[in-house]
């Protein structure tokens, strides 16, 4: 995320408001803000958090307290990169105690009961996905914990797919989910062999899974590609074109290589 601008939310509430104290803790804790002055926090500057603070103030309100929320592109004191350090510290201490959990879970693992592990690992990676969701300016640790959890996953087992023909399906629409981003199924249901292709189905799972799993350096590239034009409030059709030509050039480049 390249932030421009920033949030900053201002509140105070009644010193008898105990409750509603913490429940607005764990809200903005929750938001993945960071705290620079008693109760003043803050967020990038992005249609989803302004709406969440927006939400938040009029809580606070609500609870019989006070809050501003003010819209900043400099704040004294503080330069950009060192918010985004306060961004990262915070995102590092939270992988670091889940990549802590995670290593005592693979350790004690196989004397576990075969459902308990499951139900704990879905925990792990519920909770990974939801620290991913506020990890704005992408820790590095965050890649180390993707990691992590891919192991202790262990290799999964799943059914052979039937191949299918390609014939049936040309001049059909393949339906995907709204705001269409990246997939690469494809070439495992026709089994594609083009070495191209291959490559960009490499890609393709690295930046959809996030588990650095071919080491292609470009999926940070195509990921980012895709979810700013998401962000510039692009309709789907827009989005689809784009793509179309976006990987066309990459095969066309990929098969001259």
């Amino acid at each position: 995320m390249k932030a421009n601008s920033w949030l900053l939310l201002l509140f105070s509430l009644p010193t008898n408001r105990n409750t509603e104290r913490v429940a607005v803790w764990r809200r903005l804790k929750k938001m993945g803000a960071v705290q620079i002055k008693t109760s003043t926090y803050l967020l990038p500057d992005e249609p989803e958090q302004y709406e969440q603070f927006q939400w938040l103030a009029q809580q606070i309100r609500d609870y019989g307290g006070d809050s501003t929320l003010v819209r900043a592109q400099e704040i004294e004191g503080l330069t950009k990169e060192k918010v985004v350090s306060l961004f990262n510290t915070a995102r590092d201490r939270e992988y670091a105690a889940l990549k802590k959990a995670l290593q005592a879970f693979v350790a004690r693992r196989r004397k576990s009961d075969a459902a308990a592990a499951a139900t704990e690992l879905e925990r792990f990676t519920r909770q990974f996905r939801e620290l991913r969701q506020i990890d704005f300016f992408d820790s590095a640790r965050g890649h180390d914990v993707a990691m992590l959890l891919r192991r202790a996953e262990g290799p999964k087992s799943s059914r052979k797919l039937q191949t299918l023909d390609a014939k049936q399906y040309r001049e059909k629409t393949w339906l995907t989910r709204p705001r269409p981003e990246i997939d690469e199924t494809f070439t495992k249901r026709f089994a594609i062999a083009d070495k191209a292709i291959a490559k960009i189905g490499e890609m393709i799972h690295d930046a959809d899974l996030d588990d650095a799993k071919f080491q292609r350096v470009e999926c940070v590239g195509i990921d980012r590609v895709f979810k700013g034009w998401a962000k510039e409030g692009l309709p789907d059709e827009e989005i689809l074109r784009r793509g179309f030509e976006c990987f066309d050039a990459l095969y066309s480049f990929l098969q001259r290589r």
